[in-house]
């Protein structure tokens, strides 16, 4: 089984990455308490790599910054996984919005990924609904770190045929936001809604074959620039 393709009804493996003990027990019994097994944690870089490569979870929930360096380590040790096992789902927590590791994450253009502030752990069921959408092959992008990513970039040419309205609906799509939550925040129809996504799909030249996810790739395509 590869990871994100667990069936309806199967428990969904996690491998944490969190070096503050009191966080990772948190983490651990917030998971297990919704169903989640968590079947290996680590506190360091070099030890997250091993156990994401041995286990092959469904998902890995990682802090960005762990020892050794306490700079990188956690995403470095997740990216480099995720080149061993492909399309490895990840869910990156960080302190603060770090553009340039989120722009790593999603360089490689296979989906699966999540970047959320860990303040966000304290709203539980958006953490886990998080956590569910990255095991199933998402995207799950917290509203500032999608904001840092656009701060002061110029327009790019390949979404320069979006409208302002196709725009917002492909942002809280990044956020993860289903046909019916993007509807109840614009106050539109989910038939409008659905409209204005095959509208991005035709103009970001995301058509339908065999295996693509369009929801993600149009996402990355709007995170990635």
């Amino acid at each position: 089984m590869n990871p994100g393709d667990h069936r309806r009804g199967e428990t969904v493996r996690v491998v944490l990455g969190e070096d503050l003990a009191l966080l990772r027990h948190g983490l651990i019994r917030m998971l297990e308490s919704s169903g989640f097994d968590v079947i290996a944690w680590a506190d360091n870089g070099p030890d997250l790599k091993a156990a994401l490569i041995e286990h092959r979870p469904d998902v890995a929930v990682v802090d960005v910054r762990m020892p050794p360096d306490r700079t990188d380590d956690g995403l470095r040790a997740a990216i480099e996984a995720r080149a061993v096992v492909p399309r490895l789902p990840v869910l990156v927590l960080s302190q603060f919005v770090e553009p340039l590791y989120a722009k790593e994450l999603l360089s490689d253009g296979q989906g699966a990924v999540g970047y959320l502030l860990k303040d966000r752990v304290l709203e539980v069921d958006q953490f886990i609904e998080a956590v569910q959408r990255v095991a199933a092959g998402g995207t799950a992008m917290d509203p500032e770190v999608i904001a840092q990513l656009l701060t002061g970039r110029s327009r790019e040419r390949s979404l320069e045929p979006l409208s302002p309205r196709e725009r917002e609906v492909l942002s809280l799509m990044a956020e993860g936001r289903s046909n019916v939550a993007v509807a109840r925040r614009l106050f539109i129809t989910e038939k409008a809604v659905a409209k204005h996504i095959n509208n991005i799909f035709t103009k970001l030249g995301l058509h339908l074959s065999e295996g693509d996810n369009r929801r993600v790739l149009a996402v990355l395509a709007y995170l990635g620039g």
